[in-house]
């Protein structure tokens, strides 16, 4: 038996229950910083396993550790979880029209519960066949809510988890299969508040100062940055309290979300510095007062190269998710449920990554069949998302794959991926990345040179250290974000 069929074996042994999860995960389709039923149900499942569990990393209730150790403990490698939902996502699994399974609930349009389920899968099947053939290492869980908040894994990394951690691998669902070479920036996030003076806005405005007008001085200095800022930068924000319905009110108190994203961290911080001064100055103009609290940071993600080529290879070897004729159906019918202008974006993308004469056979089967090699590039192109992934990458080297679980073209954070994550298609593609990253945590455990070269280009990249993009001062905004 080769070792590959010998790990399908392993992973074969956990897929009902790895599944079973998934789809309870699915259901409970908890919100950031709230996965309490999520976090609950991983952590005895992996505890009946035989893991440890250490509960509360960072402060953040949700987030914990599930570690076992076999022979030496050495090398140590992690697996990064996540099991947050998006809020007003709700949609039966498997459908192709909009059907919610409770109006305005939350839903998995991200694949958490797909992601969280596939590392637990991996966990207990590294750790078996670790134990089986006599491979020394610790392969731990790491439990990280909140990615779709406001993060915990750069808390979990500030607190210095990740600082004895070999390697880290997770994935991500996605519309292909591939250990991608482009990395996605960094992002800051911080409630802006303007408090001013209440009067009556008729009989005598002169004496109100108003924090509304504040507010929004500062959105349209924000709008006029936009032409000084880099091309990959991106500014986003959202009024969260407007001072109140009553028009004839001069309003005493306004406030804003905002979010920035640039490639870099110190681009990031830099962007965010010159938010901060157009907000003070909305405030010197309107005679108010101005403070800001700093919710969220993220730093930007590349992955690691020397790992990148090694994960290829065993997505390689281990091949696409096997689609079938009703795949095929499901996939087709959900590309009818987009607008025009979406499915013509869907086929231009498809045109430039796979040729404009393979289109309308791709859209006749929208499920990714192939694997797309990784290539080292010197300059990595960057996405505009971001992902707290991104943190331990300066921390452990880390490296985090992509596998189909959803049509081509699919577009993330809609009612349509929630279907696609409790579906059939999500399962399979789970089980796959399961494959992978068992594949390739076995491998990379064996091989101490590959281990020192990531983590020569670790030293490369973080000078020896990670640094938070965060103040010290800034907590988890547990139950306030």
């Amino acid at each position: 038996m080769s070792q590959l069929e010998d790990i399908r074996r392993y992973v074969g042994s956990v897929r009902e229950e790895t599944e079973d999860i998934a789809r309870r995960v699915w259901d409970y389709a908890e919100l950031p910083f709230e996965e309490y039923k999520s976090a609950d149900l991983f952590k005895k499942a992996l505890a009946e396993k035989g893991f440890e569990i250490e509960d509360g990393l960072a402060g953040i209730p949700t987030a914990f550790l599930a570690k076992c150790s076999v022979g030496t403990g050495k090398p140590v490698f992690g697996l990064l979880a996540e099991y947050d939902a998006l809020d007003t996502l709700s949609q039966e699994a498997g459908l192709t029209v909009r059907k919610p399974v409770k109006e305005g609930a939350p839903g998995h349009g991200c694949g958490h519960n797909l992601l969280g389920a596939a590392c637990y899968g991996t966990a207990v099947a590294v750790r078996d066949y670790m134990k089986d053939n006599g491979i020394d290492g610790t392969v731990i869980f790491f439990g990280c809510p909140a990615e779709e908040g406001a993060g915990s894994k750069q808390f979990i990394a500030r607190a210095g988890y990740f600082d004895d951690v070999d390697f880290c691998y997770t994935w991500h669902p996605s519309n292909y299969n591939e250990v991608g070479n482009t990395g996605s920036v960094a992002i800051m996030g911080a409630n802006f508040t303007f408090e001013g003076i209440a009067s009556h806005a008729g009989g005598s405005p002169h004496l109100g100062r108003s924090a509304l007008d504040a507010a929004e001085l500062m959105n349209i200095g924000v709008q006029f940055l936009r032409e000084h800022m880099i091309d990959q930068a991106r500014v986003h924000y959202a009024f969260t309290n407007a001072g109140g319905t009553a028009p004839n009110v001069v309003q005493d108190h306004a406030a804003l979300k905002y979010e920035v994203r640039a490639p870099k961290v110190s681009q990031m911080k830099e962007l965010f510095d010159r938010v901060v001064h157009i907000a003070r100055g909305a405030a010197e103009m309107t005679e108010t007062k101005m403070d800001y609290e700093i919710t969220m940071a993220f730093s930007d993600y590349i992955g690691s190269p020397a790992l990148s080529e090694m994960m290829s290879a065993c997505m390689e070897e281990c091949g696409a998710p096997v689609w079938d004729d009703a795949d095929y159906e499901m996939a087709r019918n959900m590309l009818k449920s987009y607008n025009e202008a979406t499915i013509s974006n869907i086929r231009e993308t498809l045109a430039e990554r796979f040729g404009a004469d393979k289109v309308d056979e791709l859209m006749e089967k929208p499920l990714h069949g192939g694997v797309i090699p990784y290539e080292r590039v010197k300059n990595p192109v960057y996405k505009s998302g971001s992902t707290d992934v991104g943190d331990v990458a300066y921390a452990s080297p880390t490296v985090m794959l992509n596998t189909a679980t959803s049509c081509l073209g699919n577009v993330g954070h809609t009612w349509q991926n929630t279907s696609f994550c409790g579906s059939r298609i999500g399962m399979k593609g789970m089980m796959k990345a399961c494959e992978i990253m068992t594949l390739a945590c076995i491998r990379t455990a064996q091989d101490p040179a590959l281990i020192a070269k990531a983590r020569a280009e670790l030293l490369a990249k973080n000078g020896g250290h990670y640094t938070c993009p965060l103040p010290d001062d800034v907590l988890p905004p547990v139950g306030k974000y």
